[in-house]
């Protein structure tokens, strides 16, 4: 009887607590959100088999000594968002906005959603129960750059005990960017606005791809050494892509490493979707700061290039500045989208890539402030 006893008090029935069966229910979640709806499978996938994975009580799959704890060194170290930014600029084309530097502008201005966010983590700090400090902020703000890596590198160097809610707040409004936008769009330009007609894109010469990659790198480490980290990876993984003479190390790149990496990079961060510290007041407010961030950005590229109209001589459509946000190229998409919407002739999808990219330059650039100004 004993025994049976003993045996009882194994399994994970006897162990389970309330909070971990939620936490499994999120994971299961998650798993279906990515399944059933799309939602950005590659990583909603492994985040959410993670989630189930580190709440089975008794295995400590996340524990000291399971695997989940193991992988998570590569996000703890920084190894595994830099790895995924380089595979990331290695699908990267920059034609697009070196055919109309303009849209830099764009990406720039989508980042206010960012530092408005940071105001509005402190301020939350007046709601009784919430206690973020200018880390927790930091880390919580950079939601707004609708870019997933530079959101976990950031959070696992200022705040690694929200990491979990950041990430699954990040690419959660990534995945959710078809629905988020368009009502900002239509609220923030009219339909003659949306119906403006890009002209035709110069053709962009291989030696420009080259030159910029290396540019980017050299104006990081000279002017802003904390972003260095992630805009190297990034411009490393676009030379291989642009220079020519190293096919196979590009193939590589965007396909078999970043596929790899982002199983890793998904369990590492499911390993911190656990009770203790997912089932929280403070994740609410991270999920609702994250919401507010992605919009402001949004709102923000729209009213710049709405501003540019009013300066320049040259029509831009301000569609083009909701996808100054880096959510590639889901937000390019979008714009495109809605510009057929309102004009059955008007595609925009190659003009738009040029701000999305930008976008992924802007939220590396905001990272490293915040990582120069903070940490």
């Amino acid at each position: 009887m004993e025994n049976l006893g003993l045996l009882w008090e194994s399994t994970g029935l006897a162990n389970f607590t309330i909070g971990q069966a939620s936490m499994i229910g999120v994971g299961l979640l998650l798993l279906y959100l990515a399944i059933r709806k799309g939602f950005e499978p590659l990583l909603l996938i492994p985040i959410g088999f993670g989630a189930v994975l580190s709440n089975i009580p008794v295995a400590e799959i996340s524990g000291e000594g399971g695997i989940l704890y193991y992988l998570y060194y590569g996000i703890k170290t920084g190894v595994f968002p830099l790895l995924i930014f380089m595979g990331v600029g290695a699908l990267t084309d920059f034609g697009p906005m070196l055919a109309n530097p303009r849209t830099l502008f764009l990406g720039g201005a989508a980042q206010f959603g960012i530092f408005g966010t940071l105001l509005g983590a402190i301020a939350l700090n007046f709601i009784p129960g919430l206690d973020f400090n200018l880390k927790d902020a930091a880390a919580i703000a950079i939601i707004g750059g609708a870019d997933g890596p530079t959101s976990i590198y950031v959070a696992s160097r200022l705040s690694p005990e929200l990491l979990g809610a950041i990430a699954v707040a990040s690419y959660s409004y990534m995945a959710l960017v078809p629905l988020i936008q368009p009502p900002i769009i239509r609220l923030l330009t009219t339909e003659k606005e949306r119906q403006i007609e890009m002209p035709q894109m110069r053709a962009v010469s291989q030696r420009e791809k080259i030159v910029f990659p290396l540019l980017l790198i050299l104006l990081a480490a000279l002017l802003l050494p904390s972003a260095a980290p992630l805009i190297g990876m990034f411009a490393l993984g676009n030379l291989m892509r642009e220079c020519g003479v190293v096919e196979r190390l590009s193939r590589t790149t965007q396909n078999e490493l970043i596929n790899i990496v982002t199983i890793f990079l998904g369990l590492s961060v499911g390993s911190k979707l656990n009770a203790a510290s997912f089932l929280r007041l403070e994740t609410l407010g991270i999920l609702v700061l994250g919401a507010i961030a992605f919009a402001l950005g949004t709102a923000t590229g729209i009213l710049m290039a709405k501003l540019m109209n009013r300066l320049g001589k040259v029509p831009i459509n301000p569609l083009l500045g909701a996808a100054g946000v880096s959510a590639v190229p889901m937000a390019a998409r979008v714009a495109n989208k809605v510009g057929l919407e309102s004009n059955p002739h008007n595609f925009l999808l190659m003009h738009a890539m040029g701000p999305n990219v930008a976008g992924v330059i802007g939220s590396a650039v905001a990272a490293g402030i915040l990582l120069a100004l903070v940490h």
